[in-house]
């Protein structure tokens, strides 16, 4: 099979409270009362692992494990501090879904600005308007102000958007949650048939059956650091249980 991504001893380093972080002001006081420091963070150490085409690959862990800084570099947000990433293909990245909305406008001008920040043409948006609407259930809400929707709401016309692209490789950051049970079981589907057309997925969730059903390829992260990577999903998904049952130690 051909290899999609390559990530090889990436780890990323953030740096607070230097003046980038907290503002020439902050920082001038901060020098003059003699309280001024800096600190370094490694939000990811030594993540390694490749994934080729048709792979979905799981990342498991608790909160602050690294994973959504993770997703930043893979998806080319963030530069790695050590380390490469390589990859084939385009690439689509669902994260932080609720964002980058403007809530003075309709539901339907949003979903037009969504598309065009997401890179598609407006031809293309004319020609799939309606496919997106209706598969965000949104249809009878389309021409009042996008800050009227509920969060759930505004989190399913975000994935109905991004879902109508065909890439190479699609990053999701826990987007399988949105909306009820029904919308979740639609937008699972959904991810089924992307990933069954060829799309290499990664997938950032907090279920473990979710996991265990769609994933071919698992990371688990714990604190920044991999605890392990390997195409054994069910084994490392029960023992990651283990560990969140308090029975098992890293």
């Amino acid at each position: 099979m051909k290899e999609i991504l390559k990530v090889e001893n990436v780890s990323i380093k953030y740096i607070t409270g230097d003046f980038k972080s907290i503002g020439l002001k902050e920082y001038v006081v901060r020098r003059l009362k003699g309280n001024y420091t800096v600190k370094e963070f490694w939000a990811n150490r030594n993540i390694s692992f490749n994934l080729e085409e048709g792979d979905m690959l799981g990342i498991i862990g608790t909160n602050g494990a690294g994973k959504s800084t993770l997703l930043k570099a893979v998806s080319g947000i963030m530069r790695p501090s050590e380390g490469s990433i390589i990859r084939h293909g385009t690439i689509a990245a669902l994260l932080e879904l609720g964002s980058g909305f403007d809530g003075d406008l309709t539901v339907k001008e949003n979903a037009y600005l969504r598309g065009a920040m997401l890179g598609y043409t407006r031809k293309f948006m004319d020609e799939t308007y309606e496919q997106i609407i209706d598969f965000a259930e949104l249809k009878e809400f389309e021409d009042r102000p996008f800050k009227q929707l509920s969060s759930g709401m505004k989190s399913r016309l975000a994935f109905s958007i991004a879902s109508m692209v065909r890439p190479d490789i699609l990053i999701l950051d826990e987007v399988l949650s949105v909306g009820d049970g029904a919308f979740r079981k639609k937008s699972e589907a959904k991810m089924k048939e992307i990933i069954n057309g060829g799309a290499t997925t990664i997938l950032v969730s907090h279920s473990l059956n979710q996991v265990r059903s769609m994933c071919s390829k698992i990371l688990w992260l714990h604190k920044g650091r991999q605890i392990t990577f390997g195409s054994d999903v069910q084994k490392i998904c029960d023992d990651y249980q283990s560990f969140l049952d308090g029975k098992l130690k890293i």
